[in-house]
């Protein structure tokens, strides 16, 4: 038997441009701030990448140092049960 030919058709794949949120509106993050940290970490308590989240790599940085502090101050638990 034969093989067919089977060609892939590619469909283009529109991507955008993820803004930053805190260049955008000029936020200061703060440990305090739980409503912006924990809308950063999963349902786990893992904190998000920059690839899912759209920010920049400096408020990435500034993002995990004030949730890392929030976790030890136990404002934000280290791991979800």
């Amino acid at each position: 038997m034969a093989k067919k030919n089977k060609k892939k058709i590619r469909q283009k794949v529109v991507r955008f441009r993820k803004n930053c949120l805190f260049c955008k509106k000029e936020i200061e993050i703060d440990y305090k701030d739980l409503d912006i940290i924990k809308k950063h970490l999963t349902n786990r308590g893992k904190i998000k990448s920059r690839r899912i989240t759209g920010v920049c790599a400096k408020h990435q940085r500034k993002l995990t140092q004030e949730a890392q502090r929030a976790r030890f101050l136990n404002l934000v638990p280290y791991v979800v049960k």
